[in-house]
């Protein structure tokens, strides 16, 4: 028997997409949400976006990118899928600066800054990495397809402008691995029919 060793569906982008979900009442309500981009390659280009919603920053979306058209091709394409409110085009994007640092032996760190705001994106205590594999047209609504080696953490943190957000991760499994509400999602490549 031949296999053909290649997925035949489109390419939307690949990159990462590491996300915190952080709970006050031991996961019954996400008290914040974030979802931060680092795309390689997308059909809007390459570049960083951090969505962010908390109710320790007045409880609205807010949008941090340094490529703004990746930023609502994002929205389009992909987070009006995963989490709608992140998906709003009237919401206005700041420009920013991305950095990284760390080791995911030990800590891992995103930092986006404007000319009003330092964000730092912080995961530590890690568990075992898996690969997480969604086949294009499985979910029901979702047509894409995702491929991605996540990086889960007990513990993460989310510090706004020096303050420390409430809140921690929840444990949670997916399929037979142990996972987190706060992972780091490498190596993340999203396809579509």
């Amino acid at each position: 028997m031949t296999t053909n060793p290649t997925d035949p569906n489109q390419i939307r982008l690949t990159g990462e997409n590491s996300f915190i979900r952080l709970s006050q009442d031991e996961g019954s309500t996400q008290s914040t949400r974030t979802s931060h981009w680092r795309i390689l390659l997308s059909p809007a280009g390459p570049g960083h976006v951090l969505f962010m919603k908390s109710d320790q920053a007045d409880d609205e979306v807010r949008i941090y990118a340094d490529n703004i058209a990746l930023a609502r091709w994002l929205q389009e394409e992909i987070e009006c899928l995963l989490f709608p409110e992140f998906a709003d085009q009237d919401i206005p994007v700041t420009e920013a600066e991305f950095t990284k640092s760390g080791d995911v032996r030990s800590f891992w760190t995103e930092k986006v800054l404007t000319d009003d705001d330092e964000i730092l994106l912080t995961w530590y205590d890690f568990l075992e990495p898996y690969m997480l594999r969604v086949e294009a047209g499985s979910a029901p609504g979702r047509p894409h397809g995702v491929y991605s080696c996540f990086i889960p953490s007990r513990r993460a943190q989310l510090t706004i402008n020096g303050q420390v957000v409430d809140g921690e991760p929840t444990l949670e499994m997916r399929g037979d691995k142990q996972s987190s509400s706060a992972c780091l999602a490498w190596s993340e490549t999203w396809v579509r029919p």
